[in-house]
């Protein structure tokens, strides 16, 4: 579904040129949890940003359904952004204005889809907060709006950068049966960008970064399933 080819992605500080991703290549596929893990510095949020059409890489490709990324201009890099794609925060990044509902039913106007904004919710478990505004919900709860809110959007690529970061260690175990769950059951490919390497048993793909480059790539073919929470 999405390959990137030999990326590379330069910074120029000053005069000096600060190279944060070095011939990365790996390939995403539907129906898979990725987990893309590495320390701070490593070239994560580089890598998402790229995945997710805010930056290009410098040199190489990024092919999505036969389709080079790296090459479309602003206007349609926009509606890639806008139709293929949907991001998961750390911080949430909600409407504070706007109720659980109204939040999640605003992604799907934004993409002129039907979606309906209360599945998205129930299927989250926020069925009972659809009136709620986010500072009336547990950190757990609006990071669970902001999934539903993605989910909304109906994309092809859903990107979650550090989402449960915020977030205890039990409710940070029902935002990855969330991710498992639309991973498995959708049409969505996943892709959890990370620093935990606790994570890494419930990915069906790892994929490791050190200093701007692919360390590992490992496929699981058992991950863990997470049941119970």
């Amino acid at each position: 579904m999405i390959e990137f080819k030999q990326i590379d992605k330069d910074y120029s500080v000053g005069d000096q040129t600060i190279r944060a991703l070095h011939d990365i290549n790996f390939q995403i596929e539907t129906h898979k949890l990725t987990i893309i893990l590495g320390p701070s510095g490593s070239g994560k949020s580089t890598l998402l940003n790229i995945l997710g059409g805010m930056d290009r890489p410098t040199r190489g490709t990024v092919q999505f359904n036969e389709q080079n990324v790296a090459s479309l201009n602003d206007h349609e890099l926009t509606n890639y952004r806008r139709n293929l794609v949907g991001f998961v925060f750390q911080f949430y990044n909600l409407i504070p204005s706007l109720t659980a509902l109204e939040n999640v039913a605003i992604a799907a106007q934004l993409t002129k889809n039907d979606a309906n904004s209360l599945k998205y919710l129930k299927q989250v478990g926020l069925e009972q907060r659809l009136d709620n505004f986010p500072n009336q919900m547990s950190g757990g709860e609006m990071q669970r709006v902001s999934i539903a809110r993605a989910l909304a959007k109906q994309p092809q690529l859903l990107l979650c950068d550090e989402p449960t970061g915020a977030l205890d260690s039990r409710t940070s175990l029902k935002i990855m049966k969330i991710l498992q769950d639309v991973a498995k059951t959708t049409d969505t490919a996943v892709v959890l960008v990370t620093h935990n390497p606790d994570f890494e048993q419930y990915g069906d793909q790892v994929i490791r970064l050190r200093d701007g480059q692919v360390e590992s790539i490992s496929q699981n073919d058992n991950p863990l399933a997470i049941e119970g929470v």
